[in-house]
C-alpha cells in the first residue's frame, strides 16, 4: 500500500511540476518573448509594451546588435517573434538553413538611403569614387537597385533581387563599389566617398534618410512593400491568440503616431 501511495505522490507531483512548467517562458499565453534589433524596432517595442499590458499581456523584449542571430534564436525556440527584417531577408534564411519561420504582418519600412562621405553630391562624384554597400544577399541588392535608380550604375534585370556587384552590366564613373557588413556602413562613411545604408543602422548612427541622405527609397515605391519590415513567428505559431495581439499593439495608433512623431520619416508605417 505504501509503496502505492508513493507512486500516486510521484505522479501528482510531476503533473504539477509540467503544469507550472507550462505556464512559464514561452510556454506562458500571457507572456511573448520576442527578439528586435535595437533601433528603431527595440524603441517601438517599449511603446508596445504599455499597450499590450493594457490587454493584460506581458512583453519582453530581447534586443540583437547582430541581426544575424535574430532568425536562428526564434528557429530555435528561444523566441516567440521576431521583429529586425524584410520578407526577402527572411525567404533567404528559411533557403539556406531549411528554416520554417512565417510573416504574420507587414509594420513599416525604413527608406534605404545613399549618404555623402567624402563627397558631398553626385554632381562631385568622380571617375573610380567609391560606394560602400551592405554585404548580405538582399540588402545589397536592394542598394544596387537604388544606385541603379539613381543612374549611377544599370543591372543585368535577370538578376531581380538576388543582384551583386557582378550583375552590373553599366559603370560609366567605374566606381568601386565595396561590399561591407550593414552595421559597418555608417562608421565606413568617413573613409569612402558614400555609402547605402540600411535605415536601421542609419538612425542608429544618428542620420536619417529623409532629412540627410542625397536620394532614398521612396513611400510610393515597389521598396515600400517588398522590403516592409515583418513579424516572424515558426510555422504552426501564426494563429497564437498573444501573437495576433502582439500584431493588433504594433498596429495600434497609439504605436502610428509614436512612430510618426519620433522618426520624421525615416520609419513610415504600411498597410498589410
Amino acid at each position: 500500500m505504501k509503496r502505492i501511495l508513493s507512486i500516486i505522490l510521484v505522479t501528482v507531483l510531476s503533473l504539477s511540476l509540467l503544469a507550472s512548467c507550462s505556464q512559464s517562458g514561452n510556454g506562458n499565453d500571457k507572456k511573448i518573448v520576442i527578439g528586435a534589433s535595437p533601433t528603431p524596432h527595440g524603441e517601438i517595442l517599449k511603446v508596445v509594451k504599455e499597450v499590450l499590458a493594457e490587454k493584460g499581456y506581458e512583453l519582453e523584449i530581447k534586443e540583437f546588435t547582430e541581426y544575424a542571430l535574430l532568425n536562428p534564436s526564434l528557429d530555435s525556440g528561444d523566441l516567440d517573434a521576431n521583429y529586425f527584417q524584410h520578407q526577402p531577408y527572411l525567404d533567404d534564411y528559411n533557403q539556406q538553413n531549411n528554416g520554417k519561420l512565417i510573416s504574420i504582418a507587414s509594420i513599416h519600412y525604413e527608406p534605404l538611403g545613399l549618404y555623402p562621405g567624402k563627397t558631398k553630391s553626385l554632381e562631385d562624384l568622380k571617375d573610380g569614387a567609391q560606394i560602400a554597400v551592405p554585404n548580405d544577399t538582399t540588402n545589397e541588392a536592394r542598394a544596387l537597385l537604388l544606385l541603379e535608380a539613381v543612374g549611377l550604375i544599370k543591372l543585368d534585370p535577370e538578376a531581380g533581387l538576388e543582384a551583386t556587384i557582378v550583375d552590373i552590366t553599366e559603370n560609366p564613373k567605374n566606381l568601386d563599389i565595396k561590399e561591407i557588413e550593414a552595421a559597418q556602413l555608417p562608421h565606413s562613411l568617413q573613409d569612402v566617398d558614400m555609402a547605402v545604408i540600411n535605415g536601421n543602422y542609419a538612425l542608429q548612427a544618428g542620420l536619417n534618410a529623409a532629412t540627410d541622405s542625397l536620394f532614398k527609397e521612396e513611400q510610393d515605391s515597389l521598396a515600400a512593400v517588398t522590403y516592409a519590415n515583418i513579424v516572424a513567428v515558426r510555422e504552426g505559431h501564426e494563429k497564437d491568440e498573444k501573437l495576433l495581439a502582439l500584431v493588433d499593439a504594433l498596429k495600434s495608433d497609439k504605436v502610428k503616431e509614436f512612430i510618426a512623431e519620433k522618426y520624421q520619416g525615416a520609419v513610415v508605417v504600411v498597410d498589410d
